[in-house]
């Protein structure tokens, strides 16, 4: 049977949204929120907060969820992670695969999570599983904020904040409605044996061109297992983002 390890890499300094982990959410603060989507679904045999904030490891533990400090040298979710998994490692511990999942997608669900479990299970040889999502409208198209990702079938063949791919002759609406398009959903899975080498990959030309890490991994030959969810992320990057969040779960209840 597969064991899967989730992890939540949260930091607390964010140039965009200092302290976004332990904002509130519905009173809650958004990490428990992600803890807990992840703990209902049942799927992994352990989930940890990665943080290097005191006060995030705190509020996580407090509330029954299991926390550890990692290096605040990191930069990116990927070496949190990676650090996670070796001090799991060094308790004897081991896991197939791990699961990145974003401290600021609260609203994660359990079939997206399944989702990129399922490439795994299905074909031994998927080193990396991600998500994509069909995108329906012009604006979201347009935004260099949306990655867009390209794949033949299920293997990714290029992620981009452009429009990708390219409508000779044709309309951006005529490539919507032929369905060309996708977002890309940041959940990342890995084997554990890959997320230890991407750590000790160094930064590319077409990764530093986009400001896309996942660049890195397909310039160095890896390859990126892209499963449709017809869920959409939400994730929350700026405080306006947490507002309209709260007024969308307002309006639910």
């Amino acid at each position: 049977m597969m064991k899967a390890l989730a992890i939540i890499p949260a930091r607390y300094g964010s140039t965009r949204f200092e302290g976004k982990p332990l904002s509130m959410l519905q009173g809650k603060e958004m990490i428990l929120w992600v803890c807990e989507a992840v703990n209902k679904s049942n799927l992994f045999s352990e989930t940890i907060v990665a943080t290097d904030d005191l006060r995030i490891y705190d509020v996580v533990e407090k509330h029954g969820f299991k926390a550890m400090m990692t290096s605040s040298s990191h930069s990116n979710g990927t070496q949190r992670c990676e650090q996670v998994l070796t001090e799991e490692e060094r308790k004897g511990k081991q896991y197939d695969v791990v699961v990145n999942v974003q401290g600021d997608e609260p609203m994660i669900r359990k079939e997206q999570l399944e989702l990129v479990l399922n490439s795994f299970k299905q074909d031994n040889s998927t080193q990396i599983a991600t998500l994509r999502k069909q995108i329906e409208d012009k604006d979201t198209l347009l935004s260099p904020n949306v990655v867009k990702v390209v794949a033949s079938d299920t293997t990714a063949l290029y992620f981009s904040r452009s429009v990708v791919p390219f409508m000779r002759g044709k309309t951006l609406e005529e490539g919507i409605q032929r369905k060309l398009y996708f977002k890309h959903i940041g959940l990342y899975a890995y084997r554990s044996d890959v997320l230890h080498r991407l750590v000790g990959l160094s930064p590319t030309p077409l990764e530093e061109a986009e400001s896309l890490e996942q660049l890195r991994w397909l310039e160095n030959g890896y390859s990126i297992c892209v499963m449709t969810t017809t869920h959409d992320s939400f994730g929350i990057d700026t405080a306006e983002d947490l507002l309209a969040l709260n007024q969308k779960l307002d309006s639910q209840t």
